[in-house]
């Protein structure tokens, strides 16, 4: 018998509460939020080295309820095939862990309205039109009408990145200036060198799928020189901030040491076009970005007058 029933009870429910919270956490995809969260805060930075944290953190909430709500739906459109992919199958609502999944809808679209409705209160409606961008982009021409239709999903649907590069620099100064439009153009190419990368590793998954990803349609030999020529591309709009003189030799020289490792991975790639270092050439991608924004943000703040 159990000696405390209430205790027991209460022990049962707390635990139901907990995989519950941790299944919904799953379904925001907040690793990728965070990605998309750090995209906004460095365009925002380059925009003004004088921070305002508090508007720094609401910047960085109005992000995540975006790319969640854009995640959420991706999991509820995509739970057919998910449940046949290795890395998929033990989704929340693959599982049905969650009940109804219709739930998920609900859900991806208030986290869709507060974060828009959020973002134009606390800052301005052209952030707020950045936001709704992105998660559109993603939720809608990637997870909707491109991904299972041609090889060119992740390259328009990769947009939703360059969108938080204009939203988090619409949250210091709405106008289009050519600095964030710059940055907003690496995003575009970093994009399908990051997921083409991934889908060499995942090739077999998409396969069984029928998700027409580029290595499995042009084989992962075809793919690495394709993303080899698009890390160039990338590489190339990288030094258009110094070009226009928006940042200096500090930028300058991390977005050539960035992009030297970058094309490095890549002509590994190319020569060994196996799952392993499609691997290490995705990791090398999320390396790459990391050390361009950190470059950002130093020559950022060094360029800053002394108070």
């Amino acid at each position: 018998m159990v000696a405390d029933p209430g205790r027991f009870l209460s022990s049962a429910c707390g635990a139901r509460a907990r995989v519950m919270i941790r299944n919904y956490i799953e379904l925001m995809k907040l690793r990728i939020g965070g990605m998309i969260a750090l995209t906004a805060v460095v365009a925002y930075v380059a925009m003004t080295p004088t921070v305002q944290w508090g508007h720094l953190a609401l910047l960085v909430l109005v992000m995540l309820l975006g790319s969640a709500s854009s995640a959420v739906f991706n999991h509820y459109y995509d739970r057919d095939i998910d449940r046949h992919m290795r890395r998929t199958a033990q989704r929340p609502l693959v599982t049905g862990a969650l009940g109804d999944p219709r739930r998920a809808l609900w859900l991806a679209a208030a986290l869709l309205l507060s974060g828009t409705l959020l973002a134009g209160w606390v800052f301005n409606p052209v952030v707020s039109l950045h936001l709704f961008m992105g998660a559109f982009f993603y939720a809608v021409v990637y997870t909707v009408w491109l991904k299972r239709r041609s090889w060119l999903n992740i390259v328009f649907g990769g947009l939703a990145g360059s969108f938080a590069i204009l939203a988090g620099a619409a949250s210091v100064r709405p106008e289009l200036c050519a600095l964030p439009l710059s940055l907003a153009l690496v995003l575009f190419f970093w994009t399908p060198s990051h997921f083409w990368s991934l889908a060499i590793h995942l090739k077999e998954d998409y396969r069984r799928v029928g998700v027409p990803m580029l290595p499995v349609l042009v084989g992962e030999k075809r793919a690495a020189r394709v993303i080899l020529i698009n890390t160039l591309l990338l590489v190339a709009a990288s030094l258009l901030p110094w070009i226009f003189g928006d940042l200096g030799r500090v930028y300058l020289a991390g977005a050539i040491l960035a992009g030297t490792f970058f094309v490095w991975a890549n002509l590994r790639l190319v020569r060994t076009p196996t799952p392993e270092l499609g691997w290490f050439n995705f990791l090398a991608s999320m390396k790459y970005l990391g050390l361009l924004f950190l470059a950002i943000v130093i020559d950022t703040v060094m360029k800053a007058p002394l108070l």
